[in-house]
């Protein structure tokens, strides 16, 4: 009996052991893994469009326009319109724009309420961007509006814009004032022009060199004006 009873002790004790070397095993197993996705998710970078960070200047200048965020965009702007003569505020800093983002002053003291929008591609700019712009510039004391833009607007944002007189840059136009002021390197080919609803954007050249865009007067005549305005006050008709 008392043998028994020792054998079926020594069972249990061998079990016991068993399973705690066991469960040891398995925590060693999830410590590993966990040390391996650690170290695989800090060598991989994934670029977040939303995040309110700004990276280097001399990284930004780098950057294609699809891997800068809202943040970034805005201050690529002010660094190019510095160097075209404007006198910059930046009034948008961490995203509490109130509609504007940039505050640009030409050699003349013509104040331009500009409001960026750092899009994917398939993301349009939607009509209420450009009334909060056009409500907004009133609070900086501005007299002209300039929205740009990585993508495009949608067709009734458009419509907004040439009726209230609000000048505007999609992506395919900034990336090339970009490319043409120099400075702006990103590491990628030669753009494609872009194509919106199946139809090839038209580009008309400036005799300042500056691509020109569609433009309205106050009458409701199209016409093609400089995209430097008020720098250039050059216009060609359609």
């Amino acid at each position: 009996m008392a043998s028994t009873i020792g054998f079926i002790a020594v069972i249990i004790v061998l079990s016991i052991l068993s399973g705690l070397l066991q469960g040891s095993k398995k925590t060693k197993r999830r410590s590993s893994a966990k040390r391996k996705t650690a170290v695989k998710n800090s060598t991989t970078t994934v670029f977040n469009r939303s995040s309110t960070t700004c990276r280097p200047d001399e990284l930004l200048l780098k950057a294609p326009l699809d891997q800068i965020n809202g943040a970034e965009f805005e201050r690529l702007l002010s660094l190019y319109f510095r160097d075209q003569g404007y006198t910059v505020r930046e009034v948008g800093v961490g995203g509490k724009d109130g509609g504007v983002d940039l505050v640009i002053v030409d050699k003349r003291g013509e104040k331009t309420a500009v409001q960026a929008k750092c899009y994917a591609e398939h993301n349009k700019v939607k009509v209420m961007t450009v009334r909060e712009l056009v409500g907004a510039k009133r609070n900086h004391d501005c007299i002209l509006s300039l929205l740009i833009t990585t993508s495009d607007l949608t067709a009734e944002a458009k419509r907004e814009a040439e009726q209230f007189k609000v000048d505007y840059w999609h992506g395919a136009l900034i990336e090339n004032k970009l490319r043409a002021w120099g400075k702006w390197q990103p590491a990628k080919g030669k753009v494609k022009p872009k194509k919106a609803s199946g139809t090839p954007i038209k580009v008309v050249t400036c005799a300042c060199g500056a691509p020109m865009v569609h433009r309205k007067s106050k009458e409701g005549t199209a016409f093609w004006g400089c995209s430097n305005y008020p720098s250039c006050r050059k216009t060609k008709a359609m």
